[in-house]
């Protein structure tokens, strides 16, 4: 089965808003300072370990309007040239088909059936970058299987949270911690184990739902 990987840039005060400067808020880009080769050489690893991409109407716009440009395939080399050829799948209500970065597909009807079909085909990791929104949405349904948040050490005090007051309580566990010299830690979190209790007890709620005895 095929993993789903969140990978996201957060501050201390847990903003994820635009981090790499292509929107409009006051504190845009405030991750460029502390990109360094080290940073570069994680990106580039992670991208080559999934054949996919999952990504929410935002990003997804934001990553057409840049990913595809000349500049961006010059400067980035290998790394652009797998963004732009890589399979994206994009979960949007607004958006209509054809989308106009190559190689799009967007997700219609249940977006959790859809990605949950996704992950029982055979390949690499599907790997999805921001889009906090769709992250909730997977995350009520126990779909993503891993955590890469990228936590700079700088103070924002306002712009978009990834967790918000909706959240919904969730259990991680650790499975890895990488630094770099910049300051920034790339902590890698899973879903942690369910006591065997609440599997029973959720086992049950989800019979009940769909009308069998057990």
């Amino acid at each position: 089965m095929r993993k789903v990987v969140v990978s996201t840039y957060v501050t201390l005060d847990g903003v994820m808003q635009d981090p790499g400067g292509t929107g409009e808020f006051e504190h845009r880009g405030w991750t460029m300072p502390f990109f360094n080769e080290e940073a570069g050489k994680y990106a580039h690893d992670q991208l080559f370990a999934c054949d996919a991409l999952l990504l929410g109407r935002r990003t997804y716009k934001e990553f057409a309007a840049s990913w595809p440009t000349a500049a961006w395939v010059e400067g980035e080399g290998d790394f652009a040239a797998r963004m732009n050829g890589l399979p994206k799948f994009v979960a949007s209500t607004t958006l209509a088909e054809p989308l106009e970065w190559n190689n799009s597909s967007l997700i219609k009807g249940d977006v959790a059936q859809e990605v949950a079909r996704l992950k029982q085909q055979p390949g690499q990791d599907i790997l999805m970058y921001a889009s906090a929104g769709l992250m909730r949405t997977l995350m009520r349904h126990d779909l993503i299987d891993e955590y890469r948040i990228w936590l700079h050490p700088v103070v924002l005090g306002s712009g978009k949270r990834l967790f918000d007051d909706g959240t919904g309580k969730t259990d991680l566990r650790l499975a890895g911690t990488t630094t770099l010299s910049s300051g920034v830690v790339i902590l890698s979190y899973q879903p942690a184990a369910l006591p065997e209790s609440a599997l029973r007890a959720r086992a049950t709620t989800l019979g009940d739902r769909s009308g069998h005895d057990g």
